[in-house]
């Protein structure tokens, strides 16, 4: 295992949006915020599963930032360094398809926590939000932020330009985002969208997580960490392989 080599290129990456902290960081918690406004001012003095609907929002925003910036970290950096040219010199250096791997997912789950964090303090300074299980939550960020980095990293091997990559979020992670339950409990939708919830592995990501803070949620927590973990070996194993083959890398 060449760990200098997966920490230079970690470094590498976390430099890269450290570049631009006020997109990466400032940016995502500024829309969260106006989410939490409009959502909180429409839903004022509801309850959801007995938590009140502006608190109920706050793990479902701090969610929805993690798995877009967390797609957002490895796949636009993959994308740029493939229009460069100089991806392919990276299946060159010392280092394995699986530490490459490691280094890019390692990077964009520190991006995905920085988020998670920050906009969890401002949010505190609006509602409190308690955390009834840290490990809980913890597992299922690590998870959640884990497996959108890979998706990442496999829509910026497949992508050829970036309107590849806007297709992708557009017409895949941001609708199933929103069919997960950030702002709303599934229990409120019709029969026939519920049952469809269970087949939106983001559902169990955001239900898991917001079990973490509030001790409630629409499905097993175990059941939760278990799909969010198989989800994420999956993608995991799909990532490597394309990486090691050089798939769409070396032309």
């Amino acid at each position: 295992m060449n760990w200098r080599g997966c920490y230079t290129l970690f470094i590498k990456e976390i430099r890269r949006f450290y570049s631009v902290i006020l997109q990466t960081v400032g940016a995502p918690v500024v829309t969260a915020l106006l989410y939490m406004l409009v959502f909180g001012q429409v839903l004022q003095g509801q309850t959801i599963e007995g938590v009140r609907a502006v608190e109920f929002l706050v793990p479902g925003l701090m969610m929805m930032s993690i798995i877009q910036n967390s797609f957002a970290n490895t796949s636009s950096s993959i994308t740029q360094s493939k229009i460069m040219g100089n991806l392919v010199f990276l299946l060159m250096s010392p280092l394995s398809a699986f530490e490459i791997y490691l280094a890019y997912i390692g990077a964009s789950l520190v991006r995905a926590v920085l988020v998670a964090v920050v906009l969890y303090l401002v949010t505190q300074f609006f509602v409190t939000v308690p955390i009834h299980e840290p490990l809980l939550m913890l597992v299922m960020l690590i998870f959640s932020g884990g497996t959108l980095a890979v998706m990442g990293l496999i829509a910026g091997i497949l992508a050829n330009k970036f309107d590849h990559l806007a297709a992708f979020q557009n017409f895949f992670i941001l609708p199933m985002s929103f069919l997960s339950g950030v702002f709303y409990s599934i229990q409120n939708l019709p029969p026939f969208w519920q049952q469809a919830s269970y087949f939106n592995p983001f559902f169990y990501m955001i239900d898991g997580f917001r079990h973490g803070f509030f001790g409630v949620g629409d499905a097993n927590p175990l059941v939760s960490l278990i799909v969010a973990a198989l989800f994420f070996a999956v993608v995991s194993a799909i990532a490597v392989t394309m990486l090691s083959r050089g798939y769409k890398i070396r032309g």
